[in-house]
């Protein structure tokens, strides 16, 4: 560990550094979270683009008096290490110690728990107001990627903001990249401002009635801390808008920026992945391939992202194959929704794909402007179920979200061939919203009875017809109910039925009362979900007061950080030995 470093535990111990020990601070950092992401995996291109500006905000602010909150909160690692978690990022004993996002729990810096984007100014004028509510005189700053500017609650922010006329600095880390490239008018104005180092009368920013303030390179410690010191007492709201290189100082990250906004361990030498081979057959391949080969039959077909192309497959080549059917609308879910429910409205074929974290920022224009008009959209869902990710990455809650909207079909194929089947009939019907649930990452097969439409009312797939239990595996939960189908006959003598219920928002009445009259006494219901609100507590409701019994298994509501796959399913009973001991338990007490 070096000399400066060894000096810097918290923020004030920046205070009695020299500028140049400063500099020499931001290169030994620079070089320690190379080491740290080689090994452990991590947003790379964003956080070493803030390096010298996070040593800049902590050399002239003083946290946690004066409030620092990043947007999306992805490029925090400076900051932890500063604010009194250095070892996390220093001893590989500790690398996975702190999460990904700032985290109150872990530091008095971190005022919120941030992972989705567009929420740090709106946050911080709250921050601001309530400062001000109280006279007390600290100081507000919002870092706020320009990617996280596309999104709508951003532009809320930045209306609001301009008004508060007291302290309140907003950052804008300008380095020409959300997660891909940035689309929007708004870009386009940034790019002037790059390019006449923000002299361009035309200014989104003083537009709304900001003082504004151009920093040339924001990775020159020297530029933005003078630039900081200008504006920290200021009375009322600025921006100062500062550019920089994502990925800076290590070259694979500069030139492959989109491919380097996140990466698992690698190799610091070559830049290649140290985990396992990546799965070749993946949904997202699948997907992409489908919907290129429809979009090439069918002009009016077209593919839609909110800031995240590779979710359905689109890597840069294809996206240029499609310029005017491809369509990127920035991180702006919402918009996403409603402009896809308009595309459907006058002819088109719309699929817009995203993950299930961020399918809740949606959720205004998933009632309103898509299923109460009834606009015949797809919508995949990626990523859903329980996962490994961080309490801000969580994709288990989109079932009951869906849940309470009318109108709308929520299916969930357990392979590829029916998500295939369902996609095809989705994006050929034209009288229902339609969102799939994508079934995982890697994909598999299995011999399932496809229907020529989904269109309602319900209808189950009874893959294994029994007595006694009746086993309701939703989407990819299908392998597990077989798993448990199989131990409970091999085992137990139990010779349960198997269902495949295809329909997340719908109910097959007739298959769910003929359950009784041949002799079943419980149903099970397996999700890869939170249960409250979700579809097994829809069966159980079926059911009401009649003698069958229905036990449910998903996850607890709850929001969980970085847990392994494995100790949740062990929390919510969700492995096979489990779900049958309570299922034998059950059967036993009736």
């Amino acid at each position: 560990m070096s000399k400066i470093l060894d000096m810097v535990h918290i923020p004030k111990d920046l205070k009695v550094l020299s500028r140049k020990e400063l500099q020499q601070l931001c290169r030994e950092i620079r070089e320690q979270m190379i080491v740290r992401l080689g090994a452990a995996g991590g947003h790379v291109g964003s956080n070493l683009a803030v390096i010298e500006a996070t040593v800049a905000l902590h050399y002239v602010f003083n946290s946690p008096s004066d409030k620092l909150v990043f947007d999306v909160s992805h490029q925090c690692y400076t900051h932890k290490l500063l604010t009194g978690r250095k070892a996390a990022y220093l001893d590989p004993a500790r690398f996975y110690s702190v999460s990904g996002f700032t985290n109150p729990e872990e530091s008095e810096h971190d005022i919120f728990s941030i992972g989705h984007t567009s929420t740090a100014i709106s946050l911080a004028c709250g921050l601001a107001k309530g400062r001000d509510l109280r006279g007390e005189t600290n100081r507000v700053i919002a870092v706020v990627g320009d990617g996280s500017l596309s999104g709508g609650e951003a532009f809320e922010g930045l209306n609001h903001a301009a008004t508060l006329g007291s302290n309140l600095i907003i950052v804008i880390n300008d380095n020409d990249m959300s997660i891909a490239e940035n689309h929007g008018g708004l870009y386009r104005n940034l790019r002037l401002l790059r390019e006449t180092n923000g002299k361009a009368d035309c200014n989104f920013f003083r537009a709304l009635g900001f003082d504004y303030l151009f920093v040339r390179d924001g990775n020159d410690f020297n530029e933005i801390a003078d630039a900081l010191e200008s504006v920290k007492d200021t009375d009322h709201p600025v921006v100062v808008h500062m550019c920089t290189v994502k990925g800076k100082g290590y070259r694979y990250a500069e030139e492959e920026r989109e491919s380097w906004h996140y990466m698992g361990p690698f190799d610091i030498a070559t830049g290649k992945p140290l985990h396992g081979a990546v799965p070749t057959k993946t949904y997202e391949g699948l997907t992409s391939r489908f919907l290129a080969d429809r979009m090439r039959k069918d002009p009016t077909v077209t593919a839609i992202t909110a800031g995240t192309p590779k979710v359905l497959g689109f890597e840069a080549e294809l996206r240029q194959q499609f310029p005017t059917q491809f369509v990127d609308v920035g991180i702006a879910e919402g918009h996403a929704v409603a402009f896809s429910s308009g595309i459907a409205k006058n002819g088109g074929k719309p699929v817009f794909g995203l993950s299930s974290s961020f399918l809740q920022r949606a959720y205004d224009q998933l009632s309103q402007d898509l299923a109460l008009n009834r606009s015949p959209a797809v919508i995949l869902v990626f990523f859903a179920g329980i996962s490994q990710g961080s309490q801000t990455h969580m994709g288990v809650f989109d079932i009951p979200l869906a849940m309470s909207i009318p109108n709308l079909i929520y299916l969930a194929p357990t392979c590829k061939e029916e998500y295939l089947r369902m996609l095809e009939w989705a994006m050929d019907q034209n009288e229902s919203p339609v969102m799939i649930r994508v079934p995982g990452i890697e994909t598999v097969s299995r011999n399932a009875e496809l229907l020529r439409d989904y269109a309602r009312p319900a209808r189950y797939e009874i893959a294994v017809h029994g007595t006694d239990v009746a086993i309701l595996a939703l989407g990819k939960f299908f392998h597990l109910g077989s798993k448990v189908r199989e131990k409970l006959e091999t085992e137990y003598g139990i010779h349960a039925t198997l269902i495949n219920p295809r329909y997340i928002t719908d109910v097959d009445e007739k298959t769910l009362r003929a359950l009784p009259e041949y002799g079943h006494r419980l149903v099970v219901t397996l999700e890869d979900g939170v249960t409250d609100g979700g579809f097994g507590e829809k069966i159980a409701g079926f059911y009401g007061n009649s003698p069958m019994k229905v036990l449910s298994f998903g996850a607890r509501k709850e929001f969980v950080n970085h847990v392994t796959v494995e100790e949740q399913y062990n929390r919510y009973h969700l492995t096979a030995n489990q779900i049958i001991s309570d299922v034998i338990e059950a059967l036993s007490s009736k």
